[in-house]
């Protein structure tokens, strides 16, 4: 990495750091010393975008302090610390936090003093020291969280409420039948008030409120203006569809991945059960033969029976706000500085031929009459959002793993402080990157 070299730059930049607004950087072009692209990508003719770092390990997630400083959590080796020089690019890196346990999650508070990560099994929490990019007095704030072949602790503060903490655990198999009980701990997102939490932190499955449960791996979790959780979702794979005994395979274009509106963390509603394991969300219904009034958006059991068929879904589960091609993988998402759009990475499909996936959608947002955000598009559309940047030939990609594949893997998605960059990484195995976008004026 490049280190500032003029007296000039470092005086610009400790003047940002005493400022009371968050420090703010210019796009920059091309970034020297950093590798070209590992893999070939597709770009919306609205935005520019530049590689300003690789060769990091499997980069989860991004975050930024006041000071403009990012935060990266590397899976499997911890969390790193980036300083901007005034070009734009990157002049400094250091190791915040070393940990082979840390794989995914990573909050900060509002007031950036308290920083928190987790394994699969823990959430913990340090003191933030911005200015000195240090770490200290490590808790467990949350332990006992079960393990499954979903391993991602998506874990965040609220913005208006920072004493809560919102962590997501998704199922522990494709089928994980126990789940419709909230009880167990899995397929869930709950909510945890640190300001009254024990000396020895909180057990998850036992302690804590539940904000919606039903949730096959809610793995991307952002707030709107008001506070309100929003979640992108996971849905099954390799579903057959079985009617009076007859099964067909319908795993290449179904069930849709979501977008779900889970509601205010504060107040979280009573029975905001969200379908999983039993009601799933339609993507392509011209594969459902048996039932010609379904359509996108809708939701369908994959064995109907006299005792519970599709129709028995509506008004027992929440569905979608909107929906995802099947097995694009949502990742993270932001809201932009207005909230008039929704950002979400798709790590992409490994279960599906032509593979697809691999791309960051924009989802236009609005704000209703009585104060309250939902997407544009209807629940039933197919069109609600649009590719900004993807993989070249996103079918042609072989992905045999989770962190294998012949193309990039994106992963995070945060703004930075001033609201005017768009961070995205790749957790590619083979090259960590990480990509800073920005509309063109």
């Amino acid at each position: 990495m490049r280190w500032l070299t003029t007296a000039t730059a470092v005086a610009a930049l400790v003047g940002q750091a005493l400022s009371q607004d968050a420090p703010t950087f210019p796009f920059p072009a091309s970034c020297a010393g950093v590798d070209a692209p590992r893999y070939p990508y597709t770009l919306d003719a609205g935005w520019s975008a530049t590689k300003i770092a690789s060769g990091l390990r499997q980069p989860r997630t991004i975050i930024f302090d006041n000071l403009g400083h990012m935060l990266v959590l590397q899976a499997t080796m911890g969390i790193s610390v980036h300083t901007f020089g005034a070009d734009g690019c990157i002049n400094s890196t250091k190791t915040l936090f070393q940990s082979s346990g840390l794989n995914h999650g990573l909050s900060l508070t509002p007031d950036n003093k308290i920083l928190y990560a987790s394994s699969q099994t823990t959430v913990w929490s340090w003191t933030y020291d911005a200015a000195a990019m240090t770490v200290t007095g490590q808790k467990t704030v949350i332990s006992g969280i079960g393990q499954g072949i979903h391993s991602t602790r998506t874990t965040v503060v609220s913005p208006k409420n920072p004493n809560l903490i919102l962590v997501s655990v998704g199922a522990n198999s494709n089928w994980d039948n126990p789940t419709i009980d909230p009880g167990v701990g899995r397929a869930i997102v709950k909510v945890f008030d640190v300001s009254a939490a024990p000396a020895n932190g909180y057990t998850f499955n036992t302690q804590g409120k539940v904000l919606a449960y039903g949730l096959r791996n809610e793995v991307a979790l952002a707030f709107d203006p008001n506070g309100h959780v929003w979640g992108a979702e996971n849905s099954g794979d390799d579903f057959r569809r079985t009617v009076n005994g007859q099964a067909t395979d319908i795993h290449i274009d179904n069930p849709a991945e979501e977008l779900n509106y889970l509601g205010d963390p504060e107040a979280p509603l009573t029975n905001n059960w969200f379908g999983y394991p039993t009601c799933f969300t339609v993507w392509e219904p011209s594969n459902f033969k048996d039932n010609t009034a379904l359509k996108t958006g809708s939701q369908f059991v994959v064995t109907p029976n006299t005792t519970f068929n599709d129709a028995s879904c509506t008004g027992k589960s929440v569905p979608p706000s909107l929906s995802f091609p099947a097995h694009t993988a949502p990742i993270s998402n932001a809201f932009d500085k207005t909230a008039s759009n929704l950002y979400i990475t798709f790590h992409g499909s490994w279960d599906r031929q032509p593979a697809q996936g691999y791309f960051v959608a924009e989802v236009p947002f609005k704000k209703n009459e009585d104060g309250s955000y939902a997407p544009v598009a209807a629940p039933d559309s197919k069109t609600g959002y649009k590719t900004i940047i993807g993989a070249q030939s996103p079918g042609s990609c072989n992905s045999p793993s989770l962190t294998m594949s012949t193309c990039w893997r994106l992963a995070a998605l945060n703004w930075d402080p001033a609201g005017t960059r768009l961070f995205i990484s790749s957790d590619n195995q083979a090259s960590g990157e990480i990509f800073v976008l920005q509309k063109k004026a």
